[in-house]
């Protein structure tokens, strides 16, 4: 899960989809996973991580701290922007040749575990090399797949529902937590038929928001080994979408599509927008009106779904360091002086250490914290759902068929043929 906005999250989906064509190139020349030794017992690992330069520059500094504290490990990084990060690392494991250690996602942890890329790191929790211990809210869990620990967090999100406060009070509505998607979509119309504004600015294509819906329902999007939900299901979520897009209720998918990369929250263009609580800084630098953080729609009037999801960091299975990876990740998910350099850039900080070390001062960064310690202390959040390999391609499918469905380009019925096609196509793999 990117941290870098929404501008991210849409680079994220648009090489979701892309499978292992590469499998069979050879590795980039000089990029192997193996690491190098010297004499002195020096060693060396590779990390590597998508991103933009800011992040790099915070990481390049915590990884100044780490070295200085184990003079014996120098570390070599790489990053890029998700796209070729990935395009990368796809060439990498399938020459063997991956990065010793490298951010990761949930959606990848199945899919490079099945190919045997992932290294179990249980066993060097078991040395003491790496520390499990003041994670907040569990989150550890998320890189637990098959009694394996394939990733660390380094930071925590969750769905979360950003409103143009300005536009709810002029419409006299409320998001208060527990209330129901029939009062949400009440709310809705409200906001339209009184500020001549959509209410919302297209929730049906979302992915992980669905997940919550069916979450709700007593579902969830995927299994451990599949979908957890059938046609039906789906026909009705996409169907209720593409009625209220054509009330005008929801914002018009076209215009959503020409303001990119500027979000129609921002814009002005629709009146709330479901999202990563740590997305939601882009709003205040993007749009002129005042954006808050409310609770997410429910259907019983008290589950909502949620749960933390998070940006790791995974080791390579066949790295010549395992120990040294170990050490690197524990330092860079636990030291507090990491933890005020990273601030909130991969999402609220994942370790106590670190969460209590960082003191955000700007009103955005504030509000999202906030908005976690409020779930959390509500009771509220669940484990999340198991991703199966070739999730990630999933995900860019619904996301891709539900926005030719909202524009009328397909029909939806036969969308959502077409995604249960391709969805039984990417998870046979």
């Amino acid at each position: 899960m990117g941290i870098n906005g929404s501008v991210e999250r849409r680079t994220v989906l648009k090489v979701a989809g892309a499978s292992l064509a590469t499998a069979g190139l050879a590795a980039t020349t000089g990029c192997g996973g193996d690491g190098g030794g010297s004499g002195d017992g020096t060693v060396e690992i590779r990390f590597a991580w998508w991103g933009a330069e800011e992040r790099a520059k915070r990481i390049n500094q915590s990884i100044k701290l780490f070295e200085k504290k184990y003079p014996k490990i120098k570390v070599k990084t790489d990053f890029q922007d998700y796209v070729a990060f990935w395009e990368k690392f796809q060439t990498q494991a399938a020459g063997g040749n991956p990065p010793d250690v490298f951010q990761n996602a949930v959606a990848f942890l199945r899919k490079y575990d099945k190919r045997s890329v992932l290294l179990d790191l249980k066993s060097q929790v078991d040395a003491g090399n790496l520390d499990l211990k003041n994670f907040r809210a569990g989150v550890e869990k998320v890189g637990e797949v098959d009694g394996k620990l394939l990733g660390v967090p380094v930071g925590s999100n969750t769905m979360s529902l950003v409103i143009d406060e300005r536009v709810f009070k002029a419409a006299g509505v409320k998001a208060e937590q527990g209330w129901t998607w029939d009062e949400y979509f009440a709310a809705l119309k409200k906001i339209h038929d009184t500020q001549k504004v959509a209410g919302d600015t297209g929730y049906f294509g979302i992915m992980y928001l669905y997940d919550l819906y069916l979450r709700q329902n007593g579902k969830a999007f995927f299994t451990e080994d599949g979908l957890g939900f059938d046609e039906a299901d789906l026909t009705e979520w996409w169907q209720d979408g593409y009625n209220r897009v054509k009330a005008g209720i929801v914002t018009d998918p076209k215009k959503v599509e020409q303001l990119k990369p500027k979000s129609a929250l921002a814009s002005g263009d629709g009146a709330s927008e479901f999202t990563w609580d740590n997305f939601t800084v882009r709003y205040t630098t993007e749009g002129d009106s005042s954006y808050g953080l409310a609770p997410i729609p429910t259907t019983d009037g008290k589950e909502t779904g949620q749960y933390l999801g998070s940006l790791m960091l995974s080791g390579f299975a066949r790295t010549k360091h395992p120990e040294e990876v170990a050490q690197f990740i524990s330092f860079m998910v636990h030291d507090p002086e990491v933890g005020k350099i990273m601030g909130y850039d991969r999402g609220i900080l994942a370790t106590t250490e670190q969460f209590e070390a960082y003191k955000p001062t700007d009103a955005p960064n504030q509000a999202i914290a906030k908005y976690e310690a409020d779930v959390a202390e509500a009771g509220l959040l669940g484990t999340i759902t198991p991703h199966p390999a070739g999730a990630d391609t999933v995900e860019a499918a619904f996301l891709r068929v539900a926005s030719d469905m909202s524009t009328g380009k397909t029909k939806v019925s036969d969308a959502v043929k077409q995604f249960f096609s391709e969805a039984k196509t990417a998870l046979a793999t």
